[in-house]
C-alpha cells in the first residue's frame, strides 16, 4: 500500500481504503481500478490524495488505532445529528456517548501506536471526518496525559461536537467580528449547553476551540490559563487536522509539515504539555509515505517506532538492473541508524 498526491495517480492504481459518504457509508470501495473518470470524479469531490494498492515494497500495512467499523459507526451517528439539527432538533446524546465510549476504549487499547489519520476527506465528509479526526487525536493526547475516563469523555464529545455550528444555517460569514454571536462556536456552544446531558465542559470546548494562549483566537480572545485545559488539547488536534486539508494557505500540508507547524508555535498558541504529547502520539510520516533519505535511496515507510514518529523503518530500493526483478531491497531502521534522516516525502 502507498499513499499517493492524486496528481501522481495512474489509471489502473486499485484504491487501497474505502472512501466514505458523509454517512459512513462506502462510496468507493478498496480494490476499486481507478480510471480517467473516476479519477477526474475524486478531483472533483475535492479528494486530493488516496491510499493505493502497491506490491513494489512488499506488504505496507497501516496499524489502525480505531477499527474501521467504529469510525463508520462514528460518521454515521455525525451525520444523523447534524441532520437533526438542522430540522431543529436536539443533539441525540445517547448515540454520541455510545461513539466516544467506543472510540475511548480502543485508543486506551491502541495506545503505543501512533496516530495517522488515514480516512480520506471529501467536499461533502469533510466536516464529518474532521470531526472524528479531531476527537481521535484529542482522546489519544489526554490518554498521555493520564485524564480519568470522566474528562476522557467529557473531552471526547466536545471534540466531536467541536463545529456542530456549523450545520444550523445561522452562521454569518460576511461578518469580519468573530466576537458575534453567529460565529459557529457560539452557535456549538450555545446547541450543546442546552442539552442537560451534555457536561458543560464539553460544551466549552466547542466554544474555545479556536483559542489561543498569547489572546489572538476567537471567539472571546482568551489568554493562557483563561482557556479550559480540555480546550487546549482540543486546539492542538483542531489545527492540526485543518493543516492537513487546508495548510497555512490553503495547499494541505503533509503530517510531518503539521506537526513542524505546531511546533513552532508552542507556547505562542499552544500549551508545551499538550505539544509535547501530541508529538510523540501522532506519525510523522504514516505507513505507505514513499520518501527520499539522506543517502539519496528512495523508500517506503513500512512501519513505526513508539515515542519516536521522526524515525520510522523504511524499505529502500538499490537499482541493481534495469528490471523490477532487479531493484534489490533493503530495510532501514532509522532508529538504529542515526545519521540517516528523510530528506523529504515524495
Amino acid at each position: 500500500m502507498r499513499y499517493k498526491l492524486l496528481h501522481q495517480v495512474d489509471q489502473g492504481d486499485e484504491l487501497a481504503r474505502h472512501i466514505y459518504a458523509s454517512d459512513g457509508r462506502v462510496l468507493l470501495q478498496e480494490g476499486v481500478p481507478l480510471t480517467v473518470g473516476l479519477i477526474a470524479k475524486l478531483r472533483h469531490m475535492g479528494v486530493w490524495a488516496v491510499y493505493i494498492k502497491d506490491d513494489t515494497f512488499g506488504e505496507v500495512q497501516v496499524e489502525e488505532m480505531v477499527s474501521e467499523t467504529t469510525r463508520r459507526e462514528t460518521l454515521g451517528t455525525l451525520s444523523a445529528c447534524h441532520a437533526q439539527i438542522q430540522k431543529g432538533g436536539e443533539v441525540e446524546i445517547q448515540d454520541v456517548q455510545k461513539s466516544v465510549t467506543k472510540l475511548i476504549e480502543e485508543i486506551l487499547e491502541n495506545k503505543d501506536l501512533l496516530l495517522a489519520l488515514t480516512d480520506i476527506k471529501t467536499e461533502a465528509n469533510e466536516i464529518f471526518v474532521h470531526s472524528l479526526n479531531v476527537c481521535m487525536t484529542s482522546i489519544l493526547i489526554g490518554v498521555k496525559m493520564n485524564l480519568n475516563r470522566e474528562k476522557l469523555q467529557e473531552l471526547a464529545i466536545g471534540a466531536l461536537m467541536h463545529d456542530v455550528g456549523k450545520v444550523t444555517g445561522k452562521v454569518d460569514r460576511t461578518k469580519k467580528d468573530r466576537m458575534q454571536p453567529e460565529h459557529h462556536t457560539w452557535l456549538g456552544f450555545d446547541i450543546l449547553r442546552v442539552n442537560h446531558e451534555i457536561s458543560t465542559l464539553s460544551a466549552h470546548v466547542a466554544l474555545a476551540h479556536h483559542e489561543y494562549l498569547d489572546g489572538s483566537g476567537v471567539p472571546r480572545k482568551l489568554e493562557g490559563n483563561d482557556i479550559h485545559a480540555l480546550a487546549r488539547i482540543t486546539t492542538v488536534a483542531n489545527d492540526f487536522d485543518n493543516l492537513l486539508t487546508k495548510g497555512d494557505g490553503e495547499k494541505p500540508m503533509l503530517p510531518h509539515e503539521a506537526c513542524e507547524n505546531i511546533m513552532g508555535a508552542t507556547n505562542l498558541k499552544y500549551a508545551h504539555p499538550i505539544v509535547w504529547r501530541f508529538l510523540r502520539a501522532v506519525a510523522f510520516y504514516p505507513n505507505g509515505s514513499q520518501v527520499r533519505l539522506t543517502t539519496g535511496q528512495t523508500g517506503v515507510v513500512i512501519a513505526q517506532h513508539k515515542g519516536l514518529p521522526q524515525r520510522p523503518v523504511v524499505r529502500a530500493f538499490n537499482i541493481v538492473g534495469h528490471a523490477k526483478e532487479d531493484y534489490e531491497f533493503v530495510d532501514i531502521d532509522l532508529a538504529e541508524e542515526r545519521t540517516v534522516f528523510i530528506k523529504e516525502v515524495l
